[in-house]
C-alpha cells in the first residue's frame, strides 16, 4: 500500500468572508479531514490560510468553504508550499 502524497499550500481567499463563520467552517473542516494548518484574518478584509494534506483532502476543505452558508468567495489565490508535517490546525 502506498503512502500517500502530502501538499502544503498557501491561500488567500477575497469577498464576503470575514464576519461569516469562514475561520470556524475552516477549523472544523480540516480537523474532519485530517488537515494540518492555519488560518487568520487579514487588515484589508481577505482570509490567509495554509492547510497542508492530501490532494483529495485539500479539494475537499475548499469545496466545504465555497458551500459554506453566508460565505461568498469572489477570488481565491493557492501558492504551492513545502510540507511541514504539520497535523494540527488552528485559527490565529
Amino acid at each position: 500500500m502506498s503512502i500517500p502524497k502530502i501538499y502544503r499550500k498557501h491561500y488567500r481567499f477575497s469577498g464576503q468572508v470575514q464576519g461569516v463563520g469562514f475561520r470556524y467552517r475552516a477549523y472544523y473542516n480540516a480537523q474532519r479531514l485530517g488537515i494540518g494548518g492555519w488560518v487568520r484574518n487579514c487588515a484589508d478584509g481577505s482570509v490567509e490560510m495554509e492547510a497542508e494534506g492530501t490532494a483529495e483532502a485539500l479539494c475537499d476543505l475548499l469545496d466545504a468553504l465555497e458551500n459554506g452558508h453566508f460565505i461568498q468567495i469572489d477570488r481565491c489565490t493557492a501558492q504551492d508550499m513545502a510540507p511541514t508535517g504539520e497535523h494540527q490546525f488552528r485559527i490565529q
